[in-house]
């Protein structure tokens, strides 16, 4: 795409000079320039109105108010080039001139899906922007890195636990983590006493493997076309809607069958017999609800609550749904104060127990033998493990007139701390 630079010549009048890139650069030239005039004849038309008022005198002061004018509207010109490059889905990292290249050549493929272009340039491009190390034109192209934290930020905020969880992202298909179980052996001794050999640590290995998530949404070529519509946002609400929806429930319930192992698929014990690789419960006390109108549903909470180790308190959250949530809202101490705490100012989240509470409607309802709700720090808890890339590919033939972006990306998650997050089950023991 060519880009125009706007310089200043004498009185105001404005050429046009392509020798740069970076549209910001254009509008700090530009508004610098216009100041520096503006200034400049600002004292002329002062001088002007100090002498004697003459036919010349007003036919010099209208030429200058009249250059002013062709100054804004440059200046206006500019603001919408940069407006129209931002629409167009190009810009993104403008210090990079790798990754701009290579955000331009997408957005001519996204929009017009010219294949020699993208065969040419974007393999090569995606190297040189640091996106990968493979170029793979049938399983389509790597997005943009703007492109992609579009999708990953608007799925963090609709998905809860990828929001509390631990992220990481890696290049291969698995990560492996190693978990020292304890067991070292040590003692006091005296100076001259013997010192011998003490026991040797436990390694645990944890695997988390990465399964594919996709989505496969449509626009009209007619859309595509124009230039106004921002590609990046538009594809990031499009696929964010399957992601966040898919990864929430596997993040909760998945099996870890061509998904992530949630929260919930791990076997559970009474915190009593917890043991690593399990999770332990609190039970309510009550066989089918939270509470049998006596106190026991707030008692059942706090029991909950110091079933966790203090040094994961510190940053814990309870993770329930919005039915769980309002029964808890109403459970109160013996004084008759609520434990619930409502939020000071918007945006703030609501408080049980002073702590944090995040609500998942993929987290069970209150029925029989359910766990309905947790309590953890999810950070320590809980890891999600991302592939690097969310990969494209541009389908204009199966569905006519419309075109489809098969949009992949490979994601696993695991618990990854047993001692970090702790369950409630509605149930008598």
């Amino acid at each position: 795409m060519t880009k125009h630079f706007l310089a200043p010549r004498a009185r105001g009048i404005v050429k046009v000079r392509a020798d740069m890139s970076d549209p910001k650069a254009i509008l700090a030239e530009l508004s610098k320039t216009f100041e520096a005039f503006k200034a400049e004849n600002d004292a002329e038309i002062s001088a002007l109105k100090k002498g004697q008022a003459d036919v010349v005198q007003s036919e010099k002061v209208d030429r200058i108010n009249a250059e002013i004018s062709d100054l804004n509207k440059a200046l206006d010109d500019t603001n919408a080039m940069m407006a129209a490059l931002k629409a167009g889905g190009i810009g993104g990292d403008v210090a990079d001139p790798a990754k701009r290249e290579h955000s331009e050549v997408f957005s001519k493929w996204f929009r017009k899906g010219d294949r020699a272009i993208a065969d040419a340039d974007l393999g090569d491009l995606e190297v040189k922007a640091s996106l990968t190390t493979q170029s793979d034109p049938d399983g389509g192209y790597l997005v943009p890195e703007e492109m992609a934290t579009t999708i990953d930020r608007v799925v963090g905020t609709v998905s809860v636990v990828r929001d509390l969880a631990s992220t990481m992202t890696i290049s291969s298909d698995t990560y492996k983590k190693l978990i020292n179980m304890g067991g070292a052996g040590s003692g006091w001794v005296g100076e001259t006493e013997a010192r011998p050999e003490t026991a040797t640590p436990t390694l645990r290995e944890l695997i988390f493997n990465v399964m594919e998530l996709y989505a496969n949404p449509a626009a009209t070529q007619g859309m595509l076309d124009d230039a106004r519509v921002d590609i990046a946002a538009w594809l990031g609400n499009e696929v964010a809607i399957t992601f966040a929806e898919q990864e929430g429930a596997a993040f909760v319930t998945g099996d870890g069958v061509k998904k992530p192992r949630g929260i919930l698929s791990y076997d559970k014990v009474a915190n009593a017999s917890y043991a690593w690789g399990k999770l332990g419960y609190t039970p309510t006390g009550v066989a089918a609800a939270l509470s049998d109108g006596s106190n026991n549903g707030a008692d059942a909470m706090i029991d909950l609550y110091y079933s966790l180790k203090e040094q994961y308190r510190n940053g814990a959250t309870w993770l329930t749904s919005d039915v769980t949530a309002g029964k808890m809202r109403k459970f109160k101490d013996g004084d008759g104060t609520y434990l619930w705490g409502n939020p000071t100012a918007a945006g703030e989240t609501p408080t049980f127990l002073g702590k944090p509470v995040r609500t998942d409607d993929n987290m069970p309802a209150v029925g029989a033998n359910a766990f309905p709700a947790a309590f953890g720090n999810f950070q320590r808890g809980y890891l999600i493990v991302d592939r690097f890339g969310i990969r494209v590919l541009r389908d204009p033939f199966t569905n006519k007139p419309y075109v489809h972006f098969y949009t992949t990306k490979r994601v696993g998650g695991g618990v990854q701390n047993f001692e970090a997050i702790k369950l409630m089950k509605v149930a008598t023991s």
